[in-house]
């Protein structure tokens, strides 16, 4: 019984060591060599090195001058990395109904000059509330906004958000789509970062 003991022990002690010690500790080395951005948040950060998000994570955009990502349902104000989730709401919640008839009323409200329909992304959450990408139709939708709240041409704003659609990966999986975060950026290196608010003109 003694000797099983023991070898129940250096089993235990061995396999701690291997799983729990060296294995992490190599796949850590292995991921900050090989993808030492992704391994570290894919943070983004601006010209001063301050971050300003990651990639990964989508925010809040509310000025008319930004590319908007999808609504979120993570945590009470939406956008909260410390409570991923949906809103588990179906079809039939009047909730459901009345948050969506919102987003579009208010969407309508700010995009007079964009086509109807609506893309859909824009008015329903992801499963995680914090889907940073958005499809190149639905960024699209949003140049009349932006190009007016930028007071550039919205051929200018078009040009800089098909300059950051990303492919699908290995050209077979998932869908086109655009970052909004690196969008935003992309807009902000472009044409400035925008005032509080930006005054009504005709577009340069």
């Amino acid at each position: 019984m003694r000797r099983e003991i023991l070898i129940a022990l250096r089993v235990t002690v061995v396999t701690l060591i291997l799983t729990g010690l060296i294995y992490p500790l190599a796949m850590t080395g292995v991921a900050q060599v090989l993808f030492h951005d992704r391994a570290n948040g894919s943070l983004v950060r601006d010209e001063k090195g301050t971050v300003i998000g990651s990639e990964l994570i989508g925010q809040a955009f509310a000025s008319p001058a930004y590319l908007q990502g999808r609504p979120s349902a993570a945590g009470q104000n939406g956008y909260d990395p410390t409570a991923s989730s949906g809103s588990n709401l179906g079809p039939t919640s009047k909730k459901l109904r009345d948050r969506v008839a919102g987003d579009v009323e208010r969407l309508r409200r700010e995009n007079p000059d964009a086509p109807l329909p609506i893309p859909a992304e824009l008015v329903t959450t992801s499963a995680s509330g914090l889907d940073p990408e958005l499809s190149p139709l639905a960024a699209l939708w949003q140049v009349s906004r932006i190009a007016q709240a930028r007071q550039v041409a919205p051929a200018r704003i078009a040009q800089v958000i098909e300059s950051k659609v990303q492919g699908r990966d290995l050209g077979v999986f998932g869908e086109p789509r655009v970052n909004v975060l690196n969008v935003n950026r992309a807009l902000d290196q472009q044409f400035g970062k925008p005032t509080l608010t930006a005054p009504t003109a005709s577009a340069k």
